[in-house]
């Protein structure tokens, strides 16, 4: 579906009147309701216009591909660092130079293509009930058999297993990486399904006792006012792995120029934008996400759950190994 801040340039435009405008074109995997009152603290701070599109991320590098040079995207924004690294790979970003983006962003945030905004973590969630939080520590515990028929995990045609099974490469090599597929497809409690809220869900309710999710699944449900959120909220705990070896596993939600954007200067003010205290404050108040401003306070909910050690190997390094990751995933049945 196609969502408006504005209205949209009139298609009889030519080029050079399409690069005079005073506008920027987003295509965007996140959510309308994560982005659209930063998109309009953007406009009422810049004076910039902003278009936007919303749709899943693989529909958009499809749709930003065959466009090509008549592309519309200024801005390329997505929730995973592979679909940025997937949108690169095809030739779809340019590489840009921005001082405040460098200064402001670690360098296992970025590179020249794209521009990691907010951080989320990889933790694991667990049963109150049923597990004891010290019985396991890191990723590479999953595949305990201990943890027979007890783990739940959604697809590994989720971009975020694709990156952490790649982070499991990098950290290990391809051989234990494997083994420990192996042993986490023989510990599920079932056939893989559903999102991230849905694995909390199961682990509350006894579906499963164990499950690998996105930091900001679990935020947003102990942050919900919903009667059913509040009694899983109630029954599950969370887990940062790996703290005492190379940290937790952190994700990305980011964004880059589009090659053939037609506002570029104006493409890049918005990620300059997007990495101040202002647009830090209100984006990661809508998503639950760890801001990557470090003088940006988080949300009270991640607060609450500590201190924590992260993986600051660069997400860079992760994409040689995707490849690989969905590979022996798909081989050995993790479906």
């Amino acid at each position: 579906m196609l969502f408006f801040l504005y209205k949209k340039p009139a298609p009889t435009q030519s080029k050079a009147t399409q690069q005079k405008e005073n506008v920027v074109n987003i295509y965007s995997s996140r959510k309308e309701e994560m982005v659209k009152e930063i998109f309009a603290a953007f406009t009422e701070r810049t004076g910039i216009k902003v278009n936007y599109i919303t749709d899943d991320a693989t529909k958009l590098i499809s749709r930003m591909k065959s466009e090509g040079a008549n592309t519309s995207a200024d801005v390329f924004l997505a929730a995973d660092v592979v679909n940025l690294a997937l949108a690169e790979s095809e030739g779809l970003l340019e590489c840009v130079s921005s001082t405040i983006l460098e200064n402001v962003l670690t360098p296992d945030l970025r590179n020249c293509y794209w521009f990691g905004l907010t951080r989320r973590m990889a933790v694991i969630v667990y049963s109150k009930e049923r597990v004891n939080p010290s019985d396991i520590r890191n990723y590479e515990d999953l595949a305990d058999s201990k943890w027979k028929d007890r783990l739940l995990l959604r697809s590994s045609n989720s971009p975020y297993n694709q990156s952490l099974i790649a982070s499991v490469i990098l950290a290990n090599g391809e051989e234990k990486a494997e083994a420990w597929i192996k042993g986490v497809i023989r510990n599920m409690a079932r056939p893989p399904y559903g999102g991230d809220t849905d694995q909390i869900k199961g682990v509350a309710s006894g579906e499963g006792d164990l499950t690998v999710v996105n930091s900001y699944y679990l935020a947003r449900i102990l942050s919900s006012n919903k009667e059913a959120y509040k009694k899983v909220a109630q029954r599950v705990g969370v887990i940062f792995p790996n703290q005492d070896n190379r940290g937790t596993f952190v994700n990305i939600s980011g964004a880059g120029v589009a090659k053939n954007a037609k506002h570029k200067e104006n493409a890049i003010k918005f990620l300059e934008y997007m990495v101040t205290e202002e647009a830090q404050k209100l984006y990661v108040s809508k998503n639950y996400e760890y801001p990557v401003v470090t003088s940006v306070e988080i949300p009270e909910v991640l607060k609450n759950w500590g201190e924590y050690k992260i993986d600051s190997s660069s997400l860079s390094k992760i994409f040689p190994y995707m490849s690989a990751a969905v590979y022996m995933a798909d081989q050995n049945g993790w479906k």
